[in-house]
């Protein structure tokens, strides 16, 4: 054996050293790969082109609210009421989608302030079945807003969805007419409603409460529409315009406010609700 193979075979019994698979990430907009922890650190904005990656209800709580906030409990709703099952029942998939989930459901509240201004914030995540708008979604909504009313503050959802929840039907399209009706109580206290669009935020949310804010505001790039593009184009046969249905072009349009980034959010929205808090006073 020369001494060649003797350094090769001594090598090969030396093991190697395990790398964690979430050490990097890539940016679904530029392909650049990213170290995760400062992607994070820059709340999950790419730093080479500025994409804004979606985040979870916890971290998008706890990177908008000052601490002390206090995660208001789900409301309880039937689950199933119409027996559906497809491929799978839908107990199943519920089981499935709260695995690694932390909250009940795809709408959680927490009730806080942003910058010292008091606030109920709603976060819609598109992690938990695509966002979509059910009957707990419903009720959360509802629950938020009579939280708001109860506290005499400002009520801001921030909004993520495919649209409503095919499982349950006429059911979830139910939940269009009852979040307009919570939203006109909370108009009736003279208190502020504000929509922070997050991609995606499409289907019967856009078509409800995700379009009845008295502020509009959307991310950067966020995908928001009702039906889908090429549901769409295929409709009108007419080549949609470049960044239909993105933040910017609604924003051009005039169907939101402002596009504000990320890092920019807490601010714009304190502003806000300090901005509109005497009116909700002289209520």
């Amino acid at each position: 054996m020369n001494w060649i193979t003797r350094v090769r075979n001594s090598l090969s019994r030396i093991g190697k050293r395990e790398t964690p698979d979430n050490l990097w990430i890539k940016c679904p907009s530029c392909r650049e790969m990213l170290f995760a922890r400062e992607y994070e650190d820059n709340l999950s904005v790419c730093p080479r082109c500025e994409h804004h990656g979606r985040i979870g209800a916890e971290a998008r709580i706890v990177q908008l609210l000052d601490p002390g906030f206090m995660l208001l409990p789900a409301p309880r709703v039937r689950e199933d009421p119409l027996l559906f099952r497809d491929s799978k029942r839908y107990p199943d998939r519920l089981k499935t989608a709260r695995a690694n989930y932390p909250f009940a459901d795809a709408l959680t509240h927490a009730l806080g302030a942003i910058e010292g201004q008091k606030l109920v914030l709603g976060v819609q995540d598109f992690a938990f079945m695509g966002g979509s708008m059910g009957m707990a979604v419903g009720a959360a909504f509802v629950t938020g807003v009579e939280a708001a009313i109860r506290e005499r503050c400002g009520y801001v959802i921030c909004t993520a969805a495919g649209g409503a929840r095919m499982q349950e039907g006429i059911l979830s399209l139910m939940q269009m007419p009852k979040t307009t009706v919570a939203l006109r109580r909370l108009k009736a206290a003279g208190l502020p409603y504000i929509v922070v669009l997050t991609d995606p935020t499409t289907g019967g949310v856009t078509a409800s409460y995700a379009m009845l804010g008295d502020v509009q505001i959307a991310e950067p790039g966020a995908l928001i529409g009702f039906a889908g593009q090429r549901v769409i184009q295929d409709t009108i046969r007419e080549k949609l315009p470049e960044g239909f249905q993105r933040a910017e072009y609604l924003h051009a349009h005039g169907m939101v406010d402002m596009v504000v980034h990320r890092r920019d959010l807490r601010e714009t929205l304190a502003q806000l609700l300090d901005y509109l808090r005497p009116a909700a006073k002289s209520a």
